[in-house]
């Protein structure tokens, strides 16, 4: 089979990252008799750069015209706030998000078994196991509602950002995590402000809906302040756990962190058929840009997650995420996740072992 997969390697430490998961593509390729073919995606600050906005004229319609997007990390304070909105990379996301229609952010948090002295939970929980994932709602929400700024007579300038829901986003987020949920442990968690906010009422009646529909996945209701509570307490009792944009913004950046590395961890954002984009979730770090030292492993288990979800190809996957293991099981590590007794590699070498070990 051949694949046409869209690049955008962005900023920082995008390019090397980027370079590190093209390799590993190309290895599964190899082995398993698969063709991928690459298109080069202008988006980020290196667009602004380039041709003077974020999100140049024709991206959406290059990234469609492919079977997946691969994007390697975007911003920088060199495209700041003081920056017009069109020349910041931020923009950038949200937009190519929207045109993409890709209303589902996943993100698997697992802790990886050569890893688990770097969760900063108690042992005793840590050793529960943590193996969960974020569904996060994308393209809703007060990130997308209307903005208003304006004087009052006695309260100076005040503000007002508008969260909006409708039963359809709702709907089709809620059917894709029970879809996801039954390829697990058949388990969801729906995370909501139900007793305060009209929109979390609405997410409640639809997602109760829904979980008649699928008998066989147990379900619950979690309010979002317990549920960033429990994440610490005890993450090994959720199995996928989905929530609308800014509650799903907060917890997935919580839920990374108990893993012990956000270099070490995946997302895709997936619509109903545009291609799927695939990125790690960490940023462009431009401290370190260019000095061979960034963490290649996100992006190449993002990788990953692309010949799973979005080509069905799970021998493949598997193979990438084996191949990970091994390389963390040896001790390989790179500088972001090494104990000072460690031997550290750079990312080329990084990438490297574990195309070698695929």
């Amino acid at each position: 089979m051949n694949y046409k997969i869209a690049l955008i390697r962005g900023d920082g430490i995008g390019p090397e990252i980027v370079n590190e998961a093209v390799g590993v593509l190309d290895k599964v390729g190899e082995k398993f008799g698969h063709t991928f073919t690459y298109v080069d995606v202008l988006l980020g600050g290196c667009a602004t750069d380039a041709v003077g906005k974020s999100y140049p004229d024709g991206t959406a319609e290059v990234c469609k015209s492919c079977d997946a997007v691969l994007l390697g990390a975007v911003g920088g304070p060199k495209w700041g706030s003081d920056k017009p909105a069109e020349q910041r990379p931020e923009t950038a996301l949200l937009a190519i998000r929207k045109d993409l229609g890709l209303y589902a952010n996943l993100r698997p948090a697992a802790l990886r078994p050569a890893l688990a002295e770097a969760c900063p939970l108690k042992k005793e929980t840590a050793e529960k196991g943590i193996d969960l994932m974020m569904v996060r709602e994308l393209t809703g929400g007060v990130y997308f509602g209307k903005r208003d700024r304006y004087d009052t007579l006695d309260r100076g300038v005040e503000c007002t950002d508008l969260m909006a829901y409708s039963e359809m986003e709702i709907e089709r987020i809620g059917r894709r995590t029970f879809e996801m949920a039954r390829l697990r442990r058949k388990k969801v968690s729906s995370v909501d402000k139900a007793n305060v906010l009209e929109t979390s009422r609405l997410w409640r009646s639809v997602m109760h809906r829904l979980a008649e529909e699928y008998p066989d996945v147990a379900y619950e209701d979690v309010l979002v302040d317990n549920c960033a509570m429990q994440l610490v307490r005890d993450p090994g009792q959720f199995d996928v756990v989905v929530t609308e944009n800014m509650f799903g913004d907060i917890l997935s950046d919580e839920a990374s962190m108990i893993t012990g590395s956000i270099g070490l961890l995946p997302s895709a954002s997936m619509g109903d058929t545009a291609p799927a984009l695939y990125e790690p979730i960490h940023g462009s770090a431009p401290d370190i840009a260019g000095q061979d030292k960034a963490n290649p492993i996100a992006t190449i288990l993002s990788v990953a997650m692309m010949l799973r979800y979005s080509f069905q190809l799970a021998a493949e996957a598997d193979a990438v995420e084996q191949a990970v293991d091994k390389a963390l099981a040896d001790g390989w590590r790179t500088a972001d996740i090494a104990k000072p007794s460690e031997t550290v590699v750079g990312t080329r070498q990084m990438g490297q072992i574990i195309r070698d070990n695929i």
